[in-house]
């Protein structure tokens, strides 16, 4: 009889506080921290990948248009190489002798002028018509500009804000994705966890039945006990087999879902550390009635949204508004032959400024920037609202929190509770004072409350991550 309750006491012990293996690996496990599991499943993640990526797309935007405040300089070159050729003669005629009037100490064309206003030359040079030739041959363009905006409107400032936020949300993404994989391998490991203690628990629940049959048989050839007991424990039995190959299942795919989430290949043999894992998990600020989330990244996100829309506001407006440059140039052409001399060969630079605002619009001004304003409204509404929603979500997560740690102190004395039954419906059917059905019952009853205490362990872990991530602290 001690030992027996011995052999039990010894059971129940190993059922919470076994070490966890993979129960069908033949090879060695690789030991496994939920810390670890935390760090694969971020090198892992494809999202956090994206992410990064998407945030090192937007500080480049950020970057170019910063450059918008700087002069652009532009260098345009073109060669052009024509066949076409030709002449054209200019005709010849004669020109005006000119002398010079005493009276008034010019010079005048020496002609007599008619009382109709005809004219006659009385001194004149003969000019022979040419014939000019030309061709175009190679023609090169070149040309070095300089620009420099010195006020658009405020659009260059507008655009690099705008930039500089959605840099800001793409950081504050990739925490909020992060965030999501930490909790969902959080999930993935307490669940391996628990499949684990329960198909332990399993075990020792067969083992009890194993040691009952054992003395059940052995009454039942003293003629001590009926074989109707012999039949009711076979039938315990096969039904403990069945749950623990139920349970061993659940804890392969649980197992392997750990892998997919982390990045493992699906079979690989985990040794998952349940020590590490205490009933008394620490408060946060939230659980004192703090449902400030102004430290999620979502938060952050709907900021940065309602800024941009802000920002948006003030690159509509810059549409209308006066934009003055300055530009300086330089420019070279070379080419085309005329009677046989080149005609281009020179260079020119040239300075000057811009300046643009637009006068009549037919109200297109004021209703572009009154649609960007009801977005910024729109923007701010929605902030607000989801504020709301989250902090609802926070408190939500402190009351599941709060109920978790509930639920394990009232698995714990259960647990004990099933403990003191068991042994005390064991000495009352070994007295004779009680059926065997009533020490079935007592451990059917052990085995419920120790799945239920390893359930009510799991669920705490899972209900904590839950609040840090709820309060915008689940970090790596």
């Amino acid at each position: 009889m001690k030992t027996y309750l011995y052999n039990v006491f010894l059971l129940m012990a190993c059922a919470v506080a076994v070490p966890l293996a993979d129960v069908c690996a033949q090879e060695t496990a690789r030991d496994l921290t939920l810390g670890q599991a935390r760090e694969l499943a971020l090198q892992h993640n494809k999202d956090i990948a994206k992410s990064k990526l998407t945030l090192e797309q937007t500080r480049y935007d950020a970057k170019a248009y910063k450059t918008n405040y700087f002069p652009r300089i532009n260098v345009m070159a073109a060669d052009l190489y024509s066949t076409n050729k030709g002449d054209f003669t200019i005709a010849g005629g004669h020109l005006p002798i000119y002398m010079m009037n005493p009276a008034t100490g010019t010079y005048v064309p020496n002609v007599s002028v008619a009382a109709d206003g005809s004219y006659t030359l009385n001194q004149y040079a003969d000019f022979p018509s040419q014939k000019m030739d030309y061709k175009i041959g190679n023609i090169f363009l070149g040309s070095v500009s300089l620009t420099q905006p010195l006020y658009m409107g405020g659009k260059i400032t507008a655009a690099y804000r705008m930039a500089s936020r959605g840099a800001e949300m793409a950081n504050e993404n990739i925490r909020l994705t992060e965030s999501q994989v930490i909790l969902n391998t959080d999930e993935a490991y307490m669940t391996a966890v628990r499949t684990r203690q329960l198909a332990n628990v399993a075990r020792a629940y067969k083992k009890l039945l194993d040691e009952l049959m054992k003395n059940v048989e052995s009454a039942v050839r003293h003629g001590m006990k009926t074989r109707n007991d012999q039949l009711k424990v076979q039938v315990k039995l096969n039904e403990a087999e069945l749950a623990i190959q139920q349970a061993d299942n659940a804890t392969r795919l649980s197992a392997m879902n750990l892998c997919h989430v982390i990045g493992l290949p699906l079979n690989t043999p985990l040794q998952l550390n349940a020590d590490q894992f205490s009933e008394d998990v620490p408060a946060t600020n939230a659980q004192t009635g703090d449902l400030s989330v102004s430290a999620r990244p979502e938060a952050a996100i709907l900021q940065a949204k309602t800024d941009i829309a802000g920002q948006q506001v003030k690159l509509t407006r810059s549409d209308y508004l006066p934009q003055l440059a300055l530009f300086a140039g330089y420019s070279y052409a070379n080419g085309i032959k005329l009677a046989g001399s080149k005609l281009l060969d020179n260079g020119s630079a040239a300075v000057g400024a811009t300046f643009k605002m637009p006068l009549v619009t037919f109200g297109e001004r004021t209703y572009k920037i009154r649609s960007a304003k009801a977005r910024q409204q729109i923007a701010q509404t929605e902030q607000q609202d989801i504020i709301e929603q989250m902090q609802l979500e926070l408190a939500q997560a402190i009351n599941n929190f709060e109920e978790a740690k509930t639920e394990l102190h009232i698995t714990q004395h259960s647990l004990q509770q099933a403990e003191e039954n068991m042994r005390l419906a064991h000495q009352q059917y070994d007295a004779g004072l009680e059926p065997l059905s009533q020490l079935l019952d007592a451990q059917a009853m052990w085995q419920q409350a120790s799945a239920d205490h390893v359930n009510a362990k799991c669920q705490l872990q899972i209900a904590h991550t839950k609040l840090l991530k709820a309060q915008g602290s689940l970090n790596y």
